[in-house]
């Protein structure tokens, strides 16, 4: 049975080590957010996730959901209860606006109490994860009426929400959607379509589910242009906040699928339902963006949860496993066999896997804080610079983070070799759950494209170039450190090559678009390399300086931290060679072949 430990130290050393918190105690929710109580909410947290979550999770994907005749639906053993207890916990609301009902913690708190969340048990926490985003998406687009209605109890986890897009026909062109909106006498609208693939759809963990639902209204223009956006709860709510009679929507069946089996993936059928216009007609998809963002930052956390909870395995059963006797001479002459741990393959592999895990980490806790600084801050330039780092770096997080999330999973499944493909140890059921993160929220193709496509260039490059100026200047600030050598030479080298892939896309995808679109992935995960490593170096400096300081106990993780980065930038930054190569090959032979050729 696996098992998980949240990483609540290395959340705290990026906390007040490495982003120092407290600097933000002028943007609202921080004043609050002390080092104490961060302390004791991460702990909280891990403690729900280690005892509560971890337990359930292989119960969940052995028994999945199990729809009724009726249309209902019910989650695995034990979930009920357990979301009982997140409820209870207030965790669900923790970064949400007081004024509803939550606490206003800082996003970035929410992030790493999500990543916990996820680790500990991917498909329970899309339940919750997904609310958050409704929950987004009404407050900055809703009526006031609409947020007096929905948010309390959707901040109190009483009700749940959903996000409905996709249809049989259409998945990232939403431009072809179907579903359509007459609207009704008294304001109302009727909503008539069917959805595909919708996260938490039905269950029987809240008394209510708030859909939100993109359609057409009858006369719309067609494309994006002429989509809207309509908040569809399962039961109707009355005057007076109660719960009415059941709305005309139903979940017509429930996906079978590689993994989460333990989240109610559903095909919904809207039968003439209910809805009400969130936001302004034919500007749905500008509001659904509020919860996309959301989402994809969180699908990028599932990634890095996924990859921690398979780490963590794998390195405690590479530190037990007796296999063969070290090349370099026996370790352990008192046992049979030396555990795999002193193999240098297996530590590649483990060593890769905590290089990109805590290296991630921060890189969330970075967005994330831009995130804060985007929604609270009350400086207009502020607001606008982070604002535009949560859209360049949104699709790199996404991307980069599942991307490598998956294939670390595979990597620590292979070091239990044959067991790791049994269901007994966990591990396959991790490269399962991790594989849909990859796909969901845009899959990684498009994040590239929307990365390269449209983010570089967006207001004349401003934000790429804000990026780029700030690694730069960390470059040259540190580059004469020799304590730093090991770290910025290395991020200086792989920055190089983020500039001439990006000016090779100004040189040659103009005239050939098709350029761009054969370099983009290797792009965006060469920024992602590169993200990493500026996150590696002020993570060294920081342990550094702490280390220096007396480190209060910690030197030996400080230590570990330290060799850590000094192993990302050796072994695993210098892709970013291979990457500009790639993408200054072209498009040429990838797009030569005729279609009947493949």
């Amino acid at each position: 049975m696996p098992t998980y430990q949240a990483p609540v130290d290395d959340a705290l050393f990026l906390i007040n080590d490495v982003f120092h918190i407290e600097r933000y105690d002028n943007v609202p929710g921080f004043a609050d957010a002390s080092p104490d109580l961060l302390a004791a909410v991460l702990e909280e947290a891990g403690k729900f996730c280690s005892e509560v979550l971890a337990p359930l999770n292989r119960i969940g994907d052995k028994q999945g959901c199990k729809r009724h005749e009726d249309g209902s639906v019910t989650t695995p053993e034990g979930f009920k209860d357990a979301f009982k207890q997140l409820v209870e916990g207030g965790w669900i609301g923790i970064s949400c606006p007081t004024e509803f009902g939550g606490q206003g913690l800082p996003t970035v708190v929410n992030q790493l109490v999500t990543e916990f969340l996820a680790s500990a048990n991917m498909a329970f926490t899309m339940y919750a994860g997904l609310t958050q985003g409704a929950i987004a998406a009404i407050y900055v687009h809703g009526s006031q009426e609409q947020k007096a209605t929905y948010l309390p109890n959707l901040i109190a986890g009483h009700w749940t929400g959903t996000m409905n897009l996709t249809e049989p026909h259409c998945g990232t062109d939403l431009g072809l959607l179907r579903t359509k909106a007459a609207p009704q006498p008294d304001g109302s609208y009727k909503i008539t379509g069917t959805k595909i693939f919708i996260s938490a759809g039905e269950h029987d963990l809240a008394e209510n589910i708030i859909h939100l639902v993109l359609a057409r209204i009858e006369g719309a223009p067609a494309g994006t242009r002429g989509i809207s956006l309509f908040v569809v709860p399962k039961f109707l709510v009355n005057t007076d906040g109660s719960i009415g009679p059941r709305n005309g929507v139903s979940c017509g069946s429930i996906e079978e699928k590689m993994g989460i089996h333990a989240n109610s993936t559903c095909v919904m059928n809207f039968d003439a339902a209910t809805g009400w216009l969130i936001g302004e007609e034919n500007r749905g998809l500008n509001a659904m963006f509020v919860m996309m963002n959301e989402a994809r930052l969180g699908v990028g956390v599932q990634g890095l949860a996924q990859s921690e909870v398979a780490y963590q395995n794998a390195a405690s059963y590479a530190k037990e496993r007796l296999q063969g006797r070290s090349i370099s001479g026996v370790k352990f002459p008192d046992k049979p066999a030396d555990p795999i741990i002193v193999h240098p393959d297996v530590r590649r592999s483990l060593m890769t896997i905590k290089a990109f895990n805590e290296g991630a980490r921060a890189l969330v806790m970075w967005t994330a804080l831009q995130s804060d600084l985007a929604h609270r801050s009350d400086d207009e330039k502020t607001r606008q610079t982070a604002d535009d780092h949560m859209g360049l770096i949104t699709p790199v997080v996404k991307g980069v983070l599942t991307d490598q999330g998956f294939a670390n999973a595979v990597a620590a499944q292979q070091i239990y070799g044959g067991h790791g493909y049994i269901a007994e140890h966990g591990m396959e059921q991790f490269v399962r759950d991790a594989r849909i993160a990859m796909i969901y929220e845009g899959a990684n193709g498009i994040q590239a494209l929307d990365l390269v496509g449209r983010k570089l260039g967006k207001d004349g490059g401003r934000a790429v170039m804000a990026f780029f100026n700030e690694v730069q200047s960390y470059i040259k600030e540190h580059s004469g450190e020799e304590n730093l050598k090991a770290y910025v030479g290395p991020l200086a080298d792989a920055f190089g090559h983020l500039q001439q892939a990006t000016m090779w896309f100004m040189q040659n995808a103009r005239a050939n678009p098709d350029n761009a679109g054969a370099g983009s992935t290797d792009y965006m995960h060469l920024f992602g390399l590169v993200a990493l490593g500026y996150m590696w170096c002020r993570m060294a400096d920081a342990a550094q300086a702490k280390l220096k300081a007396g480190a209060d106990g910690a030197a030996p993780r400080l230590n570990a931290k330290l060799v850590t980065g000094r192993f990302f930038m050796e072994r695993v930054l210098p892709e970013t060679a291979a990457q500009l190569a790639r993408i200054k090959s072209g498009a040429a032979s990838m797009m030569e072949l005729p279609a009947e050729a493949f």
